[in-house]
């Protein structure tokens, strides 16, 4: 009899651990560094600091692991703490359509489950770190509409798994890094609204799963590779207020209800007969998002 209450005791010890197991500490530290240095108090649905973090609102947490944070619209502002990097099973960070500022810290390149990682519509300065280079399973990487300067690391060239990435509407300048081509699981690169300068990396042409291509308002100029024609699964190809002083490999591309698009320069010569403009369509750069 005192063998069989002393099991049910242990059992029933057992299961209350497992309800109410929680992160490790470094991973509870992490949260609490991210909840206070993203004024977390003001967010329009905050966390219980006296409830398990596996029921704070936006956290996912799996086999007693933090692998997501989505707190998309939820007016985080402040700044992202440099120990976001201790939350290594994290595979989708949204913080989109908030007010954060300062540098991205370069912890983030420590994050290397993540998967998903979408920082738009904040007000992010400073250049890209060189660290996010190392996320090595990212599919996507969405920054646009920030305040982020300096030029595009070589590093993105690292993410070979990358499917979307989106840097538009910041302040990055310098030439398109040749790495970039690289990247050949991408679908979706926006570079529209900044200041980039010099020609299209040719290199660019190795993107054959390229649906949208985006380069329109820069300073881009030369010509468009005659790389391009490789790429077949292009459907939007924004290149205009640019400064291109050729199109004549325009022709060679596949137009399968493609924008091809660029009318700056007042050129009689300009050839598009190869174009079928009746099936082309604007991309629509009014970016949203969804909480998702």
């Amino acid at each position: 009899m005192k063998r069989i209450l002393c099991l049910v005791i242990i059992s029933v010890l057992f299961s209350s651990n497992a309800v109410t197991a929680e992160v490790s500490k470094d991973e509870k530290q992490a949260l609490l560094d991210f909840y206070y240095s993203t004024n977390g108090a003001a967010w329009k649905v905050t966390w219980d600091m006296n409830a398990p973090s596996d029921t704070w609102h936006g956290v996912k947490v799996v086999n007693n692991q933090v692998v997501e944070i989505n707190l998309f619209h939820n007016n985080l502002t402040g700044t992202l703490p440099m120990s976001i990097g201790k939350l290594v099973h994290l595979r989708k960070l949204n913080l989109a359509f908030n007010a954060i500022s300062g540098k991205l810290p370069t912890g983030l390149g420590l994050l290397k489950e993540l998967k998903v990682l979408k920082l738009e519509m904040n007000r992010f300065k400073g250049p890209l770190p060189n660290t996010i280079g190392m996320m090595a399973k990212l599919e996507e990487l969405s920054i646009f509409n920030n305040f982020i300067s300096g030029s595009i690391p070589e590093a993105l060239g690292g993410l070979k798994n990358l499917k979307i990435l989106n840097l538009s509407s910041n302040n990055l300048k310098g030439t398109i890094p040749k790495s970039l081509g690289d990247l050949t699981k991408l679908e979706s690169l926006g570079l529209f609204e900044n200041g980039l300068d010099g020609r299209i990396p040719n290199e660019m042409g190795n993107l054959t799963e390229l649906k949208e291509l985006v380069l329109a308002n820069n300073q881009l100029r030369g010509e468009i590779p005659k790389e391009f024609s490789q790429l077949a699964s292009l459907e939007i190809f924004q290149i205009q207020n640019n400064n291109f002083n050729s199109f004549e490999n325009l022709g060679m591309m596949e137009t399968k209800g493609m924008l091809v698009f660029d009318y700056d320069k007042d050129d009689t010569q300009m050839e598009f007969k190869d174009i079928n403009f009746s099936k082309t369509r604007m991309a629509d750069t009014k970016f949203e998002d969804v909480e998702d």
